[in-house]
């Protein structure tokens, strides 16, 4: 594809040689002008016979130069000139004369300049030519005419080609040939006669085929110019995405993502695709990895009450009907006590999953103040003190049960480890484009050996009261997918404080 980018592109200019034939035109400009320097020469030959080789000096008139004026994309190509036509009478014997001494010179020059050459008298009969028009009329020829009133024309006649002419050929190889007619004038400023000269201009054909062989040249460099840079752009394109292709097919087979950043290319499509591409194998890398140790942690947190309660199950119904009514109850109430932290364990881990699987859902926004007070309408029911404090009510960028869940779980994280009569303060300020919302309680707080490790998944302090160790992960999930943190602040006397930070709606 690029290859052919490449040759479409280089045959772009030279189509257009023939499409818009510009330098076909400058090829019959440059015949006309050697016509009309021609004619003048042959002009001044003539009158000078016409003199018999004593013409008398003209008038100083000036320069009167003749520029060349036709032009393809405007003038018309004319039919064939008229044939001649006989004359009853015999043309001017002074003018006959006059040619008589200019046949063999015209005759000769025709040799070597390939033009048609006549000269005529005043009556357009043709007294002197390198071909045998000699004594025939060209007066109707519309040039003819013109040259004979004394206007200099140029016109473009066509013609049918030679068969089997060759490329090489200059004198009958176009469609067309160039008429060129001019007046001869007496020293007194009158019409003596006139000049008609006629040749085929060279075309771009014959242009090009003299040229063939740079020509060629030239195009075979070119081809190889497009064929290196098409190589050479292909090979630095694909490089690249080969390496890309390798290390997707080494993470697919298990391989371990390099560390550090891909190679650097000279494209830069190829480089971002493969930095998304080393990012989305990390990060399917860092899930493989959670998702091991999650799946570690949970069967350790499921083992403990399973294997508890499968003992006391076993005991039940091995010795349950030898056992005294306490013992039994006992028993009985351990294993409803396994039950309870299995059934808590499994809800909160599908809170934990709901929190860090976010559905795609509408940009939604919250009342901070209105979610707060509704979260901690149940727990002051409980007996828990809450202070809600903020300077206003701001509106955030997040769901509303997002918030109320992310808020839940710290309020019964201060009540699992502060008990029902606890007491915690809520309280926020503007910073920004953001909302720095801080949650403190008068609990036990947080040593420093555990602030590293709350809000890891299932660490907790108060597993013997029926802590799951899930409820700042599943706080902390929540707030994330949000766009929002939360993070422990150094303590300050008694109980934790948690700032939580959040963006504006």
């Amino acid at each position: 594809m690029l290859l052919a980018a490449n040759l479409l592109l280089l045959a772009a200019p030279l189509g257009g040689l023939w499409l818009l034939r510009l330098y076909e035109s400058a090829l019959v400009r440059q015949t006309e002008t050697e016509l009309v320097a021609q004619a003048a020469v042959i002009a001044a030959a003539y009158r000078a016979a016409w003199w018999g080789g004593r013409a008398p000096a003209a008038p100083d008139a000036g320069w009167q130069p003749r520029p060349a004026s036709l032009d393809l994309a405007r003038d018309a190509v004319l039919p064939p000139p008229p044939a001649p036509r006989p004359v009853a009478s015999p043309p001017d014997p002074r003018a006959a004369a006059a040619g008589a001494a200019l046949g063999s010179v015209l005759a000769d020059a025709q040799r070597v300049t390939l033009a048609g050459m006549r000269v005529l008298d005043r009556q357009g009969i043709v007294v002197a030519t390198s071909r045998e028009e000699l004594g025939l009329s060209l007066a109707a020829q519309e040039e003819v005419a013109a040259a004979l009133g004394g206007e200099g024309r140029a016109v473009l006649r066509a013609r049918q080609p030679a068969q089997g002419v060759g490329a090489a050929s200059i004198s009958r190889g176009a469609p067309f040939r160039v008429f060129v007619a001019e007046p001869v004038r007496d020293a007194d400023g009158s019409v003596i006669g006139a000049v008609l000269l006629s040749r085929t201009p060279a075309s771009i054909d014959q242009a090009l085929y003299g040229k063939r062989w740079e020509i060629a040249a030239m195009a075979l460099a070119l081809l190889l110019g497009a064929g290196g840079i098409a190589t050479f752009t292909a090979f630095t394109v694909s490089r690249p995405i080969t390496a890309v292709a390798a290390q997707a097919r080494a993470v697919a087979a298990g391989a371990r993502v390099p560390e550090g950043r891909p190679r650097r290319s000279a494209v830069r499509e190829a480089d971002e695709l493969a930095a998304a591409i080393h990012a989305m194998a990390a990060t399917l890398e860092r899930r493989a990895d959670a998702i091991g140790a999650f799946a570690a942690d949970v069967s350790h947190e499921f083992k403990t009450p399973i294997a508890a309660l499968r003992g006391a199950l076993e005991l039940l119904a091995d010795h349950g009907e030898a056992m005294a009514p306490e013992e039994r109850a006992r028993f009985l109430g351990q294993a409803m006590e396994d039950v309870a932290r299995l059934d808590r364990l499994v809800r909160r881990l599908l809170e934990l999953a709901r929190a860090e699987a976010p559905r795609p859902r509408a940009a939604e926004a919250c009342d901070l103040a209105s979610v707060a007070e509704a979260a901690a309408a149940p727990f002051r029911a409980e007996g828990m003190v809450v202070d809600i404090e903020g300077r206003d009510a701001p509106r955030l960028a997040m769901p509303a049960d997002a918030l109320r869940a992310a808020l839940d779980s710290l309020l019964e994280n201060v009540r699992d480890h502060a008990g029902p009569g606890a007491a915690c303060r809520i309280e926020w300020e503007r910073r920004g484009l953001t909302v720095a919302l801080v949650f403190a309680d008068d609990g036990r707080g947080v040593s420093a050996g555990n602030a590293p490790r709350i809000f890891s998944r299932f660490f907790t302090t108060a597993r013997d009261g029926g802590g799951t160790g899930l409820g700042l992960a599943i706080a902390r999930s929540h707030l994330e997918a949000a766009g929002g943190s939360i993070a422990l602040l150094p303590g300050e006397g008694r109980g934790a404080r948690f700032l939580v930070t959040l963006h504006l709606a």
